[in-house]
């Protein structure tokens, strides 16, 4: 009896016993609780750091240090002429102004300028209804068909700034292979590559894709021009200047909307994917210049 008693519990020592349970699960509980702490207080500053690394990526991308534009593009676009051949001009350093001479519109050709910005659906439609007209007419000497790429429209492509993106692959084609410019201009217009308004638009290596789809030598230099957006600042130089103007050669003070087109200095007007109504707006200019006149004109200046 006096054995079983010795082993029984008292009220006391449950309750004592209770009250140390309690102490140690509290312990417990505070180290769980630091422990989280700590896991949490580390992923946010995970998170923090690679949201400051992606802001840094961003200004860096979008503030490029002003550096030299691409070579043959000195008026601010890409000019082609007879047999589709390439003006060749020198690379605009951050302080010259564009390069614009006055044509001689007595004797032709016609020259032909077009702002564009690769993700506006209006340049888009008026590329389709009109490049090959354009191409031919270039190829055939009765214009000289000046490319301009602006990047207007970075805010409608989700943050990827795909026109600044694209308009600066142009320029590094123009820069050096510029013998693939217009076929890539094309290209990036064209139905089922040109992306649509409100989206993120194509990656770099994606427009890289389409460079090559379109005759370029997509080398390391190529890829670097693109990855790095090299000539970035140079796009904002030809957007500010168009946008704020005065356009060159025209009575037109500055672009209002894409794409701009203009004929020996006037805007055509017409709907953009009107193929018919713009041919005739320009056969009214080849009218005024003969191609013939044209042609010795040429003759005279080589």
């Amino acid at each position: 009896m006096a054995d079983g008693k010795q082993g029984r519990v008292t009220k006391n020592e449950r309750r004592e016993q209770a009250r140390e349970q309690a102490r140690v699960t509290r312990e417990k509980q505070k180290k769980k609780e630091k422990r989280n702490r700590l896991f949490l207080q580390g992923g946010v500053a995970v998170v923090l750091l690679g949201i400051a690394t992606a802001v840094t990526l961003l200004i860096v991308q979008a503030v490029q240090p002003p550096g030299p534009g691409p070579a043959n593009m000195a008026s601010y676009g890409l000019v082609v002429g007879q047999d589709l051949q390439v003006e060749n001009t020198v690379a605009l350093q951050p302080d010259d102004k564009a390069i614009t001479p006055e044509p001689d519109r007595t004797t032709g050709p016609v020259d032909v300028v077009v702002y564009t910005d690769y993700i506006c659906p209006y340049c888009g439609q008026f590329d389709q209804a009109n490049a090959t007209l354009l191409e031919n007419m270039a190829g055939s000497g009765e214009i000289t068909l000046e490319l301009r790429p602006l990047a207007v429209l970075d805010a409608q492509s989700m943050g990827s700034r795909y026109s600044t993106r694209a308009a600066n692959a142009f320029a590094c084609v123009a820069d050096l292979q510029p013998e693939a410019g217009l076929d890539f201009h094309t290209r990036l217009l064209s139905e089922g590559v040109q992306p649509a308004e409100g989206t993120r638009g194509l990656t770099d290596d994606e427009l890289l894709e389409q460079m090559s789809e379109s005759g370029v030598n997509v080398d390391q230099e190529m890829r670097s021009c693109v990855t790095n957006r090299q000539f970035s600042s140079f796009i904002s130089r030809v957007s500010e200047s168009a946008l704020s103007g005065p356009l060159p050669n025209t009575e037109l003070e500055k672009v209002t909307g894409t794409p701009t087109v203009l004929v020996n200095g006037e805007q055509y007007r017409g709907a953009p994917g009107d193929g018919a109504a713009f041919q005739n707006f320009l056969l009214s200019f080849m009218a005024e210049t003969p191609a013939d006149q044209g042609t010795n004109n040429q003759g005279t200046n080589e």
